[in-house]
């Protein structure tokens, strides 16, 4: 990825498209590289555009954008994706973070917000507004024991232990720096653990294993 983050927009509503549009264009490391109206568009336009990062809107006719983010991060070469949308519903905040997006934000988040959303998603690192945060960690955290916790533990057995000490970090939501700070390695080190565990787990980014590392508690 270059000094420029290049986005591609995702939204049936000309009027947000081109409200993003011109927010984003007030940066000058982001760059919308192009947008479309629909899921279906969405395979297509990244060909053509190949954008660092997503924002997907969830509402939209033909194919909306949780099947459209979970057709998308299945590609070998899949950007990463912010779901920003006027609902926070449970289904829709699971269902968006379990098909691989790095972020999900409404769409009042204000601008410079939506912006670090974007430099820190296109950067690795997951980005929710406040409120869905709480939503999925009280999901996670009051569901009844299922197979996708028994699931959860399978995989997270495959770590080692300092590989499941950097992942609970993860899942509390800390960054590469304060895992490193607070495990007493550098910064490398924990990138290197980062990219076994996204092996092991089958994960496609650090949101799916923050989800794991919940599932996985009573």
């Amino acid at each position: 990825m270059g000094d420029v983050i290049r986005v591609l927009l995702v939204d049936d509503d000309a009027l947000v498209r081109a409200g993003l549009t011109m927010m984003l264009a007030a940066f000058d490391d982001i760059e919308v590289a192009g947008a479309v109206a629909d899921g279906t568009e969405v395979a297509a336009a990244v060909n053509t555009h190949r954008p660092d990062v997503v924002l997907m809107d969830i509402r939209m006719p033909g194919i909306d954008g949780l099947t459209a983010t979970e057709t998308l991060r299945k590609r070998r070469d899949a950007p990463e994706v912010i779901v920003l949308t006027t609902f926070d519903t449970d289904d829709h905040v699971l269902r968006a973070l379990r098909a691989g997006a790095g972020g999900f934000l409404l769409k009042h988040t204000p601008p410079r917000e939506i912006a670090e959303a974007v430099r820190r998603v296109a950067a690795g690192e997951p980005m929710m507004s406040p409120e869905v945060l709480r939503t999925m960690i009280g999901l996670v955290a009051g569901a009844p024991a299922d197979p996708r916790r028994d699931r959860a533990r399978e995989l997270l057995a495959r770590l080692s232990p300092g590989e499941t000490d950097v992942a609970r970090l993860v899942a509390e939501g800390r960054t590469n720096q304060e895992i490193a700070a607070e495990l007493l390695m550098s910064t490398a080190t924990v990138k290197a653990y980062v990219s076994r565990i996204f092996s092991k787990l089958s994960c496609t980014n650090r949101v799916q294993i923050a989800l794991l590392v919940h599932d996985a508690r009573d």
